[in-house]
Order: structure tokens, then C-alpha cells, then sequence
């Protein structure tokens, strides 16, 4: 009999199996998949890098700065803040402090108000001194009624607030969690977002790695149908396949919906906000200058971000050429082209100096699980790591909120319960 079974090799599952193995128990991970990362995978095709979803990983989370050993990813990171697109018209907002470089176009964007550059400064100070949890605790509102509250103005709102922060939370009308906009906005401040250099697959293929180094097994290509334990019981039944493993406790840490099915949690959120994500190339010779900023389309909701994924990651690309992402948030029906049409579109009327003839529609990816719902209050609706009866514990970011942070951070709570 093993001690802890561990459903699901994402990220959460992955750091619940290495803190438990540390702990010095007997680790099994069974993966229904054939390789690790759940919703965190990477594709390797003809000399390009493609992410599944345009994903990056935020350094001055703390789960990342404790679970991950960040320079053996090689990280790529952006530049500071971001490049407000319309027709025609581009201009960019940073941060002076931490971008110095940028402070004479910071100064002089006219895309957003002096005001609303000063009122930012002062929410940057205000929530230095705030604790991580104490933000994730608080909220209550949407991030519009919270910006509007602050005095932000509905230029801002409209040609920053809501590309970029729509493509943080996946939602353009801005209706999440103020909670969540608090806590990302102090982690923008205090560190840098990038890809490790080999991919976003990078994360929890090192992960994986950690977890088998203190002993844990990982099957991959091996689901998990059933956990059963009674009240009481210090024992739960694992179904695998036509197997029933033993074990002393288990750590769920499959997505929401199987989750829920294995666990009879009811609470576990399954509601779905979902993107697509095409990728472009362009030869080198003909591309614009982009810099290493996201883009946000300040005009319109598609493509809602254009990411110059090879400039940040020369890796992500083969030499001569560049690779772009471009984000629809939704889940729309439209078909590949016309949703690169676009794109095409965009990018033409933002740099019309440039050509575009060449840009080559490489691959599409539909995400239509990217995050769950987070509207106000949802976090006093989250399910408890303890909800499961008998000896199992719940690990996966629906147990604290939808990011990086929250699942690494859920895998360590599951592995301390049973620990």
C-alpha cells in the first residue's frame, strides 16, 4: 500500500508529490495524459515555440519564487508595461521607476491622463505594504467599480485597463474580483513577467523533475476514475484503469470538473472563461519594431493582445523570422481565418509602415477552460483543501484563485494536510 496518491500531474499536483515525498512518504502521481502540465503545455514545430494560450509567469509571486528554481528556466521577460494600439496611433505606458528608459514616453502618452499616471504611482505605494493574503481576502467588487472608485478615468479604463487587465482575467468588461486586480498590479511592481526560454512546459517539466528527485514515482498515461473513503476512514480506494490502489490519503488535483466528479465537492468551481490563441510568423527582414511589450488593441476587442513572442524569446522562433501571439478572449465560432483576418487587420492599421503580406497564420489554439469565473466575493464560495471526505485533499488553484501562484500554492496546502 502506498501512502499518498496524487491525481493529476498539473502544477498542483506536481508540488503536492515533491512536498510529500520530502516529508518521506511513499508518492504515486497518476497523469491521464502523457506528459506532465495540465493546462500548462508547449508545442515544438518546424524551429517555433507555441504555448498553449498566451501564459506567462509572474517572478514575484511567491509560490514561484518558493517552488520553482527560476534562473535554470532561463526566463525571457517582457519590458515593463505595455504598447496602447489604435489605427494609426501607438504609444507606451510603463513604469518609470522599473523601465527608466521608457520615462519620456511614459510622460508624454497621451492615451492616459497625468492624473491617472499619478493615481497609479499612489496604488503602486499603497499596496506595497499590503500582505499578499490580506489583498486576496479583500475585493468585493469588480475591477471596473474599483478603478472608477479610485478616480481612474474612462480613457484609462477603456485603452489600458481593460485590454490588459482583459487579458490577465480574460474578461474585457473588467467584472473579476477587484482582489484579483490588487494582487497582480503589486506583482507587476515588484518583479517581471516572462517565458522560460524552452516554453511555459519548462515550468512544470521542472517541476516533475523536484518531484521524482525526492522520490515520488509519476505514471503519465494513467487516469484516475475513482476516489473512494468513508467519514472516518484513515484509508482511501483509488481506481486506476482496472486497478483499485490503497493508500493512506490522496491529493485530487485533477481540473475543476473531474475534480468535482471524483469528489463529490459540489463547490468546485466549474464555470469557464475560455481564449484562443493563434500564432503568426513574419520574416525578420519585414517585421516592425514591437520592442518586448505586449500590444493592447485599444480600439476593439479582437485580437484583444498581440505578443512579439520571439523578441522576448529569441528561442521561440527560427532565425529570420519572428513569431507573434494574438488573443481572442471568448470562445468564439468563428473560424481560424477569419479570426486571423483579424489580426491581419490590426497589425496593419497600427504599423502601416509596415508589411504584412508574409505574416503566415501558423496555429490556432482553443482554450475554451483557460480560468474559471471569478466575479466579486468568489472566493468565500471556493471549496475548502479538506472538503472531500476521509483522507483526501483537494489541490488546484479552484481552491484559491485561477493562477500560477494558486495552484503551486494549493499543492503545498493539500501536502501539508496529509503530511
Amino acid at each position: 500500500m502506498t501512502d499518498v496518491v496524487v491525481a493529476g500531474a498539473g502544477l498542483a499536483g506536481l508540488v503536492a508529490a515533491r512536498h510529500l515525498a520530502e516529508s518521506g512518504q511513499d508518492v504515486t502521481v497518476f497523469e491521464t495524459r502523457t506528459e506532465v502540465g495540465g493546462r500548462v503545455r508547449t508545442a515544438h514545430e518546424d524551429g517555433y515555440t507555441f504555448d498553449r494560450g498566451f501564459q506567462v509567469i509572474f517572478s514575484a509571486y511567491p509560490a514561484v519564487q518558493r517552488e520553482l528554481d527560476v534562473e535554470a528556466l532561463s526566463p525571457r521577460p517582457f519590458t515593463p508595461g505595455a504598447t496602447i494600439a489604435r489605427p494609426h496611433h501607438r504609444s507606451v505606458l510603463s513604469d518609470p521607476l522599473r523601465n527608466p528608459t521608457a520615462a519620456p514616453q511614459t510622460l508624454f502618452n497621451r492615451d492616459v491622463r497625468t492624473s491617472d499616471k499619478l493615481r497609479l504611482f499612489t496604488l503602486q505605494r499603497e499596496l506595497a505594504g499590503r500582505d499578499h493574503e490580506s489583498i486576496l481576502d479583500g475585493g468585493g467588487s469588480t475591477i471596473a467599480e474599483y478603478l472608477d472608485a479610485k478616480g481612474f478615468s474612462q480613457r484609462f479604463i477603456k485603452r489600458f485597463a481593460a485590454p490588459f487587465y482583459g487579458g490577465i482575467t480574460l474578461d474585457r468588461s473588467l467584472g473579476t474580483d477587484s482582489a484579483v486586480f490588487e494582487y497582480t498590479y503589486k506583482m507587476l511592481s515588484e518583479g517581471e513577467i516572462f517565458v522560460p526560454a524552452d516554453g511555459m512546459q519548462a515550468m512544470p517539466e521542472q517541476l516533475a523533475d523536484a518531484a521524482i528527485a525526492a522520490g515520488a514515482t509519476i505514471e503519465t498515461g494513467r487516469a484516475v476514475t475513482g476516489v473512494q473513503s468513508d467519514a472516518g476512514s484513515d484509508e482511501v480506494r483509488v481506481t486506476v484503469g482496472s486497478e483499485t490502489v490503497t493508500a493512506d490519503g490522496a491529493v485530487v488535483a485533477t481540473d475543476p470538473k473531474t475534480a468535482a466528479e471524483l469528489t463529490n465537492v459540489d463547490t468546485i468551481p466549474t464555470d469557464a472563461l475560455g481564449c484562443v490563441t493563434q500564432y503568426f510568423s513574419l520574416p525578420t527582414s519585414k517585421a516592425p519594431s514591437m520592442g518586448k511589450r505586449i500590444v493592447l488593441n485599444a480600439a476593439s476587442e479582437r485580437p484583444n493582445t498581440i505578443a512579439p513572442m520571439s523578441t522576448v524569446a529569441p528561442e521561440y522562433a527560427p532565425e529570420g523570422m519572428e513569431l507573434y501571439s494574438a488573443t481572442v478572449l471568448g470562445t468564439p465560432d468563428d473560424d481560424d481565418e477569419t479570426l486571423a483576418a483579424a489580426v491581419r487587420e490590426a497589425l496593419g492599421s497600427w504599423y502601416p509602415a509596415a508589411g504584412f503580406d508574409d505574416l503566415r497564420l501558423l496555429r490556432t489554439d482553443r482554450v475554451p477552460f483557460s480560468q474559471f469565473a471569478q466575479p466579486p466575493g468568489f472566493r468565500r464560495q471556493l471549496p475548502d483543501p479538506d472538503a472531500p471526505t476521509g483522507p483526501v485533499a483537494l489541490a488546484g488553484d479552484y481552491t484559491r484563485w485561477s493562477s500560477i501562484q494558486g495552484a503551486l500554492e494549493s499543492g503545498k496546502i493539500a501536502a501539508e494536510l496529509l503530511g
